[in-house]
């Protein structure tokens, strides 16, 4: 899809580095690896990483009905998801898979929504009780969702010895000659 000149997409263009980097470090993880956990009580990486990935589709698609959760592993009409089932860990090309496949629907939604849109209402009922969201409200919270989670993957990494992912850029700056 092409990004029009009214898109918001532009304005959140890094947000798509941290997803590549999310998705190669994840790849590169052995089945041991994903299994890792900061603390006995906290998730292992596999369920962080499923987690970030099924909260998109979430609010995008079953809140804010967009299209595209028919192309992910988070399908279901009332949002249930496989992705806080600690009994049935996901390997790595699952987890690439839902990053991959949820992203879609973020990038999608970036490259239609205009800065026009950021401030139109959805209702959602939790608990019985009614919350108004704004699609910037849920754009906010969704990548602080991703930054927050991503953290705490770096985190495990880290305190297991590992590399962590360097999310700031997709890029190297090229030498050139003087």
């Amino acid at each position: 899809m092409t990004t029009t000149s009214e898109s918001v997409a532009p304005f959140y263009d890094g947000w798509r580095f941290a997803q590549e980097r999310l998705v190669e470090r994840i790849g590169e993880l052995s089945p041991q690896q994903l299994q890792l956990r900061a603390a006995p009580h906290l998730w292992p990486i596999w369920a962080i990483a499923a987690h970030t990935a099924g909260v998109r589709p979430y609010w995008l698609c079953h809140i804010f009905k967009e299209p595209g959760a028919d192309r992910t592993p988070f399908n279901d009409p009332d949002g249930e998801g496989w992705e806080d089932d600690p009994t049935h860990p996901r390997e790595a090309s699952e987890l690439v898979l839902a990053l991959q496949s949820t992203w879609t629907i973020v990038a999608d939604c970036l490259e239609r929504w205009t800065p026009a849109m950021l401030q139109d209402e959805f209702r959602r009922e939790l608990n019985g009780q009614v919350q108004i969201h704004t699609r910037q409200g849920v754009l906010m919270r969704l990548l602080t969702h991703d930054a927050y989670h991503i953290g705490e993957i770096n985190q495990t990494l880290g305190m297991n010895g590992l590399p962590d992912m360097y999310i700031w850029t997709s890029r190297t700056a090229a030498l050139s000659p003087s």
